[in-house]
């Protein structure tokens, strides 16, 4: 029983640590994306804008919410509490050392929650009754489809390498500058492929401004589009942890580890502000045409190599 009191305690600050650092993840995001543009960024609110978060926060849940009156309001309003708990979710299968789940089948978990993650975004275009929405879930929904393909092939060839679909088995690394030699290509495959999943630049087709307005959260304000937005960041953060476990592991969870989660969510705030929005036909050419073949390649060769 106090085992059972001790998890759920360890999940509980787990998630709102994750929160916390969603909020702080903003904050660099519009340091960094200020400084590349020769900008100062938020620095009026605290100490050099350390409150800017927070302040984002109050305002957007104090806004007032669309009642639109042609939309399915039950999907509606469902849809953004289920987005942030499937990304919370994945969350789950943080390898503690002790006092935590033991995902034996951690990675078969993360394959089905990170599948299940496209539902949300398809609901929220289909709920808002809006032609705009409907476009972006749809782009949305056929990018992170196709990029999944290839990062789930990408994984199971770690999974055929390490002999395990547990993740404290996946990041037991003796040398994580070696590792990430050795599976070289496939981490740059893994990186790319994350950027589309988590809807980021230059793959943010489901919400490009110039074409759809806002994507399939056109129609959400305040606390709807809050919880979207989280779920999103939280993703990021999720890829960049995972990235770091199964590329950058070592013997245990360590600083270093979380210092190197930072560096590869810093890359995806750096890929925004550096690198224009592909054309949609060129980005599902370069999923099915190179990044499948490819990986489909590296999968037989690791094969091979056991």
């Amino acid at each position: 029983m106090v085992l059972e009191y001790l998890i759920i305690i360890n999940y509980f600050i787990m998630f709102l640590l994750v929160l916390v650092s969603v909020a702080f993840m903003t904050l660099l995001e519009q340091k960094v994306v200020g400084s590349m543009q020769i900008r100062m960024g938020p620095n009026k609110t605290g100490f050099w804008g350390m409150l800017q978060p927070f302040a984002d926060a109050v305002k957007l849940f104090i806004k007032e919410n669309l009642n639109l009156s042609s939309n399915n309001m039950m999907v509606y309003y469902i849809s953004p509490i289920m987005s942030l708990m499937f990304s919370l979710g994945l969350w789950l299968v943080y390898p503690f050392m002790e006092g935590g789940l033991d995902f034996f089948l951690g990675v078969l978990f993360f394959m089905c929650l990170s599948s299940l993650s496209v539902y949300p975004i398809m609901l929220m275009g289909w709920a808002s009754n809006c032609k705009y929405s409907m476009m972006g879930s749809m782009r949305a929904l056929a990018q992170m489809i196709s990029y999944e393909v290839s990062l789930m092939i990408v994984i199971l060839s770690l999974i055929y390498m390490k002999s395990s679909f547990n993740f404290k088995e996946l990041m037991n690394w003796s040398s994580p500058l070696l590792s990430l030699i050795i599976y070289f290509p496939l981490s740059m495959i893994w990186l790319a492929s994350s950027l589309a999943e988590t809807n980021r630049t230059p793959y943010d087709f489901s919400e490009s401004g110039s074409e759809l307005v806002s994507g399939f959260n056109t129609e959400y304000s305040g606390g709807g589009f809050t919880l979207i937005f989280l779920a999103e960041y939280s993703s990021i953060l999720f890829m960049s942890f995972l990235f770091c476990i199964l590329f950058l592991g070592s013997k245990n969870l360590s600083v270093l580890l979380l210092i190197y989660t930072m560096m590869i969510a810093f890359l995806f705030i750096w890929v925004r502000s550096t690198m224009p929005r592909f054309r949609y036909d060129k980005l599902m050419n370069l999923a099915w045409k190179i990044f499948l073949p490819v990986s489909l390649f590296l999968f037989m060769y690791y094969l091979s190599i056991v």
